[in-house]
C-alpha cells in the first residue's frame, strides 16, 4: 500500500494558502465604532490568516485518516472543531491541542505490527509548547506520534492519539509568528526579549499567559519578572477594548503587590504588547475591576534594547587606541603596552577600563587610567575578553584539568597589588567542548558562547545567573542558534541579533545574522580575509577588519573605512 506522501501535502499547503489570502481579511480588529469587549480569538495580529480544512472523507483510510488529521490541526479557531471530527467522541473530549505543537519537515504514515495502531513519523524541524517555547532541531532528527484507531459507524476514527498537534513546516510559518515577550535584569534597568512562537491571531491572551508563567528556561534564574509566582489570570481571555488590553490578574496577588510592582507589571506588559497594533495601553484588573496605577515616578521605564556609545578601542601601533569617526587617537592617560603584544582589546560600557590578550593569546590583562597593565589570568588559550555592564570582564579557556572554564574578574578600582575579585564557572553542558568565543550581551543577562567538539561547532545563547551582589554565578543551559558554517567568532548586533562569522586572513569570509526571532540565518556579503569582527547598534553598524584595513558594512557589501587600526571593538 502506498501512503500518501510530500507532494500531496504540499498541494494541499498550497490550496491552504489560497484560502488564507482570500480570507485575510476577515480577520481585521475593528479600529472604531461603538465600545464594546472583543472576543479573544480577535485580541491578535490584524489580518491574521484563517485555515479551513477538509472534514473527514467518507471510506477513507486509517493512513489518510491520521494524515488529514494532523493537516486539520491548521484549523485552529473555535478550538479545532474540524480536527476533532477525526477523533473518537472520548478521544476528542479528552484531546488538548495548545499542550504542544510539532512542527515537521516531511511526515509519512507507518503501520505497526500490532492492530489498528500506526506511527506517524516525522522529520522534526521545531517544537513549540503550550508557552511558545520553541527548541529547534537540524534535518535529519525524528519523532514518532503513536496513533490508534478504531471503527465509529464504519468510519475509522483516531481514539487514542497524544496532546498536541504536528503541522508541516510551510503551514506553521503561516499561522505562527515570532514574538517577543519581556523580562527584567536583576536591577529593573534593562528590558530582556524572550521570543515565543504563538498563533497569530491568538497573541495577546498567549503572550499573557506565556509572561505570568515565567521566562524561557534558558533565562531561568537570569531574568526577573514583576508577576510574582503564583499569580494567575482570572479569566481565559484578555480581550483589547478601544486599544486598551483589559489583563484581569488574581485580586489577592494583585492588591497584595506593591505600588512599585504594580507599575513594573504594567510596563512589562505595555513592553510585551508592543507588537500588537491593535493595543494602545494597559489596564490590570482585579476581578474585572479597573485597578488603577499611580505613576508617582519612582519606578523608571527600563531601557529596551540598549545601545552602545559610537567609538570603538582598537589596535595601532601596537598600542591601545580609540576609533571613532574614521579617525585614530590615544586612550586617554592609558600606559604603554606594545611590549605585550596586545590582541583582542576590549573596553568597559560603564568605565575607563580596558582588556586585552597578549600576543600569543595566553593572558588575559586588564588596564586603568594611569596604571600599568595588570595581568588576570594565564592558561593555553583565552578567548578575547568581554565585558558586562556591571563591569565584570569575561574570557574562557582551559582550566588545570584541561576542561573548559569561563572566568570572570572585576579589576575597576581594585588597587595594584590587590587581589581582583574572581569567579570561575564550568557549567556541565559545555564539558568536553573547547570554547572559541564568548560574548555577554549588552544588558548583561545573557552570553553568546561558540564552542566545538569533535569538529562540530554549536552557536548558543546562555543565561548568565548572578548573585544578590551582581557577582556571576552560573550559566544556564543553553538554546542553540542554527547557523550554516563553523564559526569562530560572534559578537552582538542587538538584544536579539548576533552576527558570526568563520574568519581567515586568506579565504573568502561570510558572516551570517543569527537571530532569536528565526532559524534561518541571514548571510551577509562576502569578503576577502575577514579576521575580526565589530557591531555597533544595528545591522548597518556591523564592521569588518582584513589586511586591507577596517570595512564597514553597507547595503549589501563592504565599504572601506580606514587603514591602520586593527581589532575594532565596540564597548562590551
Amino acid at each position: 500500500m502506498t501512503f500518501p506522501g510530500p507532494t500531496r501535502r504540499r498541494a494541499l499547503v498550497a490550496l491552504l494558502a489560497i484560502l488564507v489570502v482570500l480570507l485575510a481579511s476577515c480577520a481585521q480588529i475593528p479600529r472604531s465604532g461603538p465600545v464594546g469587549k472583543s472576543k479573544d480569538e480577535s485580541a491578535g495580529t490584524p489580518n491574521a490568516p484563517v485555515f479551513f480544512p477538509a472534514a473527514p472523507r467518507p471510506g477513507a483510510s486509517p493512513e489518510s485518516v491520521i494524515e488529514d488529521f494532523y493537516m486539520a490541526g491548521s484549523g485552529y479557531e473555535d478550538d479545532y472543531p474540524v480536527a476533532r471530527q477525526y477523533l473518537t467522541q472520548a478521544q476528542s473530549v479528552t484531546w488538548k491541542p495548545d499542550k504542544r505543537a510539532i512542527v515537521f519537515r516531511e511526515a509519512q504514515v507507518v503501520k505497526t505490527a500490532v492492530e489498528n495502531e500506526y506511527l506517524y513519523e516525522l522529520d522534526l524541524a521545531y517544537s513549540v509548547d503550550a508557552d511558545g517555547v520553541a527548541t529547534h532541531f537540524p534535518p535529519g532528527t525524528k519523532e514518532t506520534i503513536p496513533v490508534t484507531l478504531d471503527q465509529v459507524e464504519g468510519e475509522w476514527r483516531i481514539s487514542k492519539v497524544p496532546d498536541g498537534t504536528a503541522i508541516a513546516e510551510e503551514t506553521f510559518k503561516v499561522i505562527y509568528g515570532a514574538y517577543p515577550i519581556y523580562f527584567y535584569d536583576p536591577t529593573f534597568s534593562y528590558a530582556v526579549p524572550d521570543f515565543r512562537w504563538f498563533i497569530k491571531k491568538k497573541t495577546v491572551k498567549s503572550m499573557t499567559s506565556a509572561l505570568l508563567a515565567g521566562p524561557a528556561p534558558y533565562l531561568r534564574g537570569a531574568v526577573v519578572s514583576a508577576f510574582p509566582s503564583g499569580m494567575k489570570l482570572a479569566r481565559e481571555s484578555v480581550p483589547v477594548v478601544s486599544g486598551a488590553a483589559q489583563v484581569d490578574l488574581s485580586a489577592k496577588e494583585l492588591f497584595s503587590a506593591s505600588a512599585e510592582d504594580r507599575q513594573r507589571m504594567q510596563n512589562q506588559l505595555a513592553l510585551t504588547f508592543r507588537s500588537q497594533p491593535d493595543v494602545i495601553n494597559v489596564e490590570l484588573r482585579a476581578d474585572q475591576d479597573l485597578v488603577r496605577v499611580e505613576d508617582n515616578g519612582s519606578v523608571l521605564p527600563p531601557v529596551l534594547d540598549k545601545s552602545v556609545p559610537a567609538r570603538q578601542i582598537a589596535i595601532n601601533g601596537g598600542e591601545l587606541v580609540r576609533y571613532e569617526s574614521n579617525r585614530v587617537s590615544p586612550l586617554p592617560d592609558m600606559q604603554p603596552v606594545a611590549g605585550l603584544g596586545p590582541h583582542s582589546p576590549a573596553e568597559s560600557p560603564v568605565s575607563q577600563t580596558a582588556a586585552f590578550l597578549n600576543g600569543d593569546k595566553t593572558t588575559l590583562y586588564s588596564i586603568e587610567p594611569g596604571q600599568a597593565a595588570r595581568p588576570l589570568t594565564t592558561r593555553s588559550t583565552l578567548t578575547g575578553p568581554s565585558f558586562s555592564p556591571h563591569d565584570w570582564v569575561w574570557t574562557a579557556g582551559p582550566g588545570a584539568s584541561g576542561a573548559s572554564e569561563i572566568v570572570a574578574f572585576k579589576p575597576t578600582g581594585v588597587a595594584p597589588g590587590m587581589t581582583v575579585p574572581s569567579v570561575t564557572v564550568s557549567p556541565p553542558w559545555l564539558s568536553g567542548r573547547a570554547i572559541k568565543d564568548f560574548r555577554v550581551s549588552r544588558e548583561g543577562t545573557r552570553a553568546l558562547v561558540i564552542s566545538e567538539l569533535n569538529g562540530k561547532t554549536m552557536v548558543q545563547i546562555t543565561g548568565i545567573v548572578r548573585n544578590a551582589d551582581g557577582a556571576p554565578k552560573d550559566l544556564t543551559a543553553p538554546i542553540t542558534l542554527l547557523t550554516t558554517a563553523a564559526p569562530d567568532q560572534g559578537v552582538w548586533v542587538n538584544g536579539s541579533t548576533v552576527a558570526v562569522m568563520n574568519s581567515s586572513a586568506t579565504g573568502s569570509v561570510v558572516p551570517e545574522l543569527l537571530s532569536l526571532a528565526s532559524d534561518e540565518p541571514q548571510q551577509l556579503a562576502p569578503w576577502d580575509g575577514l579576521t575580526s569582527l565589530s557591531a555597533g547598534n544595528g545591522t548597518e553598524q556591523i564592521y569588518g577588519q582584513s589586511t586591507e584595513g577596517v570595512f564597514q558594512r553597507v547595503g549589501n557589501g563592504w565599504e572601506l573605512q580606514l587603514k591602520g587600526p586593527t581589532e575594532p571593538a565596540f564597548p562590551g
